[in-house]
């Protein structure tokens, strides 16, 4: 079984290299390519084997899924905000490489990764099988995600913050996409100081 969420501190051996990389991308305009807040880079930061290193720590093969924005990065200001919250990722496996300054991890408010319960159900991620499913209630997965997650992304009273992953320089959060997530707010008025992540979106490999 994939664990649910994994913390890699120090994980480039050249962190700075990769943050410069990924302010020298082109960014979209905020608002223009999603419903979260920010804005994410128009083509992927290169950074050499890393879904071969995640694959080698999780113990299998990954690729970066198909229709996802693996790789991109996104930067998030203080100011930026989205039309969705909290939400679940399609994808196999999911996650967050931060590359913020360390000086701008440290700021009062500066958040990482939130992890949420949905209040009405109590359900912390999507089930994971037929029993679980049949427990909640619903009779499929499209009926669950769109009743808890689609209809309830934007009201905060109806999700209990279970967790924040602290954000942190060169760490890389993995965790199971069909947990109720949301990134914490933005933070900075620049690039320089804004709240900068590379995505991963994983599938698993073929062949």
């Amino acid at each position: 079984m994939l664990p649910s969420l994994t913390i890699i501190d120090d994980f480039l051996s050249d962190p700075w290299a990769a943050r410069r990389a990924a302010l020298a991308l082109r960014y979209a305009l905020p608002g223009t390519g999603g419903n979260y807040p920010g804005r994410d880079s128009t083509s992927a930061l290169e950074v050499d084997g890393i879904n071969a290193a995640v694959s080698r720590h999780i113990g299998i093969d990954l690729a970066g899924a198909e229709g996802t924005e693996h790789g991109h990065c996104r930067l998030t200001l203080k100011s930026d905000k989205g039309r969705s919250g909290v939400h679940v990722d399609p994808a196999f496996y999911s996650g967050i490489l931060y590359l913020s300054r360390p000086e701008d991890c440290v700021k009062p408010g500066a958040g990482g990764t939130d992890f949420f319960r949905h209040k009405r159900t109590g359900l912390e991620r999507v089930p994971t099988n037929g029993a679980e499913l049949a427990a909640t209630g619903y009779d499929n997965l499209d009926d669950l995600v769109g009743t808890v997650v689609n209809k309830d992304t934007m009201h905060p009273a109806k999700w209990e913050r279970v967790m924040r992953v602290p954000i942190r320089f060169n760490r890389l959060l993995l965790f199971s996409p069909w947990q109720f997530h949301n990134s914490a707010p933005g933070f900075g008025t620049d690039p320089e100081s804004g709240r900068l992540v590379m995505l991963l979106f994983f599938a698993k490999a073929k062949g």
